[in-house]
């Protein structure tokens, strides 16, 4: 390779290119510099008194994304540091100044940031090369926190009104140089990118676009009507990360057809440079791996099978504290115990899901850093559907899957794939169920028609507010219900702003006047807050979540838990409240059974507390964290429908 040949270099990250000693710097230096970084970190530029580090030194880099100024005129070093991170594979430009003890950077038209060396000190002697790109033959680098060279490429360098030209000289000023070729990141000039799309060159002769959300083709002309997302490769969808979400425990859910064997579904993490907590779920050789790390070192779970290529499978993560559990499909779940004494997860990073901007984000501990390949239609974390193209906070490359839900057969209604089929949901505000098109038909993909009752889980029950209610009396649920504590976790959605949800109390006879004291346990909305009442004899107490309004038709997740004389309340994860019962009786007995979503002659039973059920559907009810209630089986059910999810 003849350097002399390159005008704008790029490095590799172990090159670098050297020129003659700063002259008349010692007291002041203004720098700027247009750069195009591929990594998160590396040295820009260095220059100083001695080849070990010792003495006076001047260095600029990329450490975790952001520029740091470091400069010691001999009695200590002083740092500046950018507030924004650079923007990776894009051009970025950089001003540096310093006088004395004094300096300031500014990165990219952001607000300038000031600092100050240390000491009496003011002059920094430079005898050393300034080296470019790289650390060159200097020693000592521990007193950098980065030490390997700049990745990516730099088009403009000038000191003290001084432009260096890049080739070696005659040509050039550079002195010496070594791994530095030419940077063809500028062939992007060439490819006009549309709707803000970003190009990015790659290994050959070629740039191509990075298309946003909703747009494609080669210039991303083409506006798109997304309904399922494909991802070939060099796609990603970026998302709020969980943070402190799922400290304690997570739950995922995905739902994917991919048509390569090694790929990223998800990944988030913890620091920007690869290292602390992650989660990663990924295709290795066909198989569905799940890596996950809380800090003291990784756990892998990986499937039994190979997934089959070019179909639909449903993979499930579940994780309490070190221990996390994985199925694909029906397979029997694999478990694991990460190691070490850590058992809290923290993700302040975006989580992405098909791919990411960069494969340095990723923990080397993970086996693939390929970016998945296929379709994914549905993503539930801790119970909660994330609205895959709603939600997204960006996404680059990302096209449509070929989905039935693309021809928008439901009109008004939300069409939502089921695999290769799809279920039509209401909209806020209209009745349950609300009527999908054709009568009532859900078409698959290949248009065929079946009834809406045998397509999709009759198991999720829909309630109209009025005598509308399913009832238990087993020996599995009262066991659960009347105890000295009750653990209920139920997912519901509600579109009436009151009614009630569960009911457990006592038979009343029609001649006797109700004893106040009666024992019952009550959990509805009030006016959209989430109300938990109870007496357990000797008076009552109530419970009422305040934070959040729940009657917006969403899905929703509550936790109910009566510990003797105290209850706590909990949704969707938030902020907990709680309250303790009056007297000194612990234990609820109750005789009419378990009402789910209303109860009969709902004013008499629940002596006044409700008028009517709740107007909405209940999925999920788990009673002491390991009982699911058959909400498709009950004893009895009265004027339920089949919701429509």
């Amino acid at each position: 390779m003849n350097e002399a040949e390159v005008r704008s270099p790029r490095f590799t990250g172990s090159g670098w290119l050297a020129f003659p000693a700063l002259k008349a710097a010692y007291k002041h230096v203004q720098l700027e510099l247009e750069f195009r970084p591929e990594a998160w970190d590396g040295i820009l530029l260095l220059a100083g008194e001695r080849d070990d580090l010792q003495g006076d030194f001047m260095a600029l880099i990329l450490h975790h994304g952001f520029i740091e100024f470091r400069f010691d005129c001999g009695s200590g070093v002083g740092t500046v540091r950018s507030t924004q991170t650079v923007r990776l594979n894009e051009w970025n430009t950089l001003t540096v100044y310093r006088h004395r003890w004094d300096a300031w950077i500014q990165l990219n038209q952001e607000k300038r940031v000031e600092g100050r060396s240390k000491g009496l000190f003011a002059r920094i002697t430079f005898r050393e090369p300034l080296f470019v790109g790289g650390p060159g033959n200097t020693t000592g680098l521990e007193r950098l926190p980065v030490r390997t060279g700049f990745k990516g490429c730099i088009r403009h360098l000038e000191a003290n009104e001084h432009r260096y030209r890049f080739p070696l000289a005659p040509q050039g000023d550079a002195a010496n140089g070594f791994d530095v070729e030419e940077c063809t990141a500028d062939r992007c000039s060439k490819v006009p990118c549309s709707h803000g799309g970003k190009c990015l060159t790659t290994g050959g002769d070629t740039a191509v676009c990075l298309c946003p959300l909703g747009y494609t083709g080669d210039l991303c002309e083409t506006r798109v009507d997304l309904q399922v997302p494909s991802f070939n490769g060099s796609s990603y969808l970026r998302y709020p990360g969980l943070a402190d979400t799922s400290l304690s425990w997570l739950e995922l859910a995905v739902t994917l057809k991919p048509t390569t064997a090694d790929g990223v579904i998800l990944y988030n993490g913890h620091h920007s440079d690869a290292t602390g907590d992650f989660i990663a779920l990924y295709l290795s050789s066909g198989h569905v791996q799940f890596t996950f790390d809380l800090g003291t070192g990784p756990a892998t779970l990986r499937s039994e099978n190979p997934v089959r290529l070019g179909e639909w499978v449903e993979v499930r993560v579940s994780r309490t504290g070190r221990l996390a559990s994985l199925e694909v499909e029906d397979d029997p779940p694999q478990e694991i115990l990460a190691p070490g004494a850590f058992t809290q997860l923290s993700l302040p990073l975006n989580l992405y899901l098909g791919g990411a901007p960069s494969t340095d984000m990723y923990s080397p501990k993970m086996k693939t850093t390929a970016s998945f390949v296929g379709c994914i239609q549905t993503v539930i974390l801790n119970r909660r559907e994330i609205g895959i193209l709603a939600e997204a906070l960006g996404g680059v490359n990302v096209g449509n899957c070929g989905h039935a839900c693309e021809a928008r057969p439901c009109g008004d209604a939300e069409c939502r794939p089921l695999r290769d089929r799809f279920t039509c949901r209401c909209r806020p505000g209209m009745p349950h169920p609300c009527p999908a098109p054709d009568d009532n038909t859900i078409l698959d993909g290949s248009a065929a028609k079946q009834n809406v009752g045998t397509q999709f889980e009759r198991s999720v029950p829909s309630f109209s507010g009025s005598e509308s209610y399913l009832h238990y009396n087993d020996a599995d649920t009262m066991r659960r219900i009347i105890s000295y504590r009750v653990d209920i976790n139920m997912r519901f959605r509600a579109s009436s702003s009151s009614g009630l949800l569960l009911w457990s109390g006592r038979q009343a006879d029609p001649q006797e006047q109700r004893d106040e004291n009666d024992d019952f346990l009550a959990l509805g909305l009030d006016r959209g807050y989430l109300t938990l009442a109870y007496n357990l004899g000797s008076g009552e107490a109530v419970l009422r979540y305040n934070l959040t309004r729940l009657d917006d038709d969403l899905w929703h997740r509550v936790r109910a838990v009566r510990n003797e004389q105290w209850a706590s309340l909990v949704v969707d994860s938030g902020t907990g409240v709680s309250a303790s019962s009056p007297g000194q009786l612990r234990q609820l007995n109750t005789d009419t059974g378990l009402y789910v979503g209303g109860a009969p002659d709902i004013v008499r039973t629940t002596g006044g507390r409700y008028t009517k059920g709740i107007v909405g559907c209940v999925s999920d009810l788990v009673l002491d964290s390991d009982f699911s209630v058959a909400l498709s089986s009950p004893e009895q059910a009265t004027n339920t429908h089949s919701c429509i999810p």
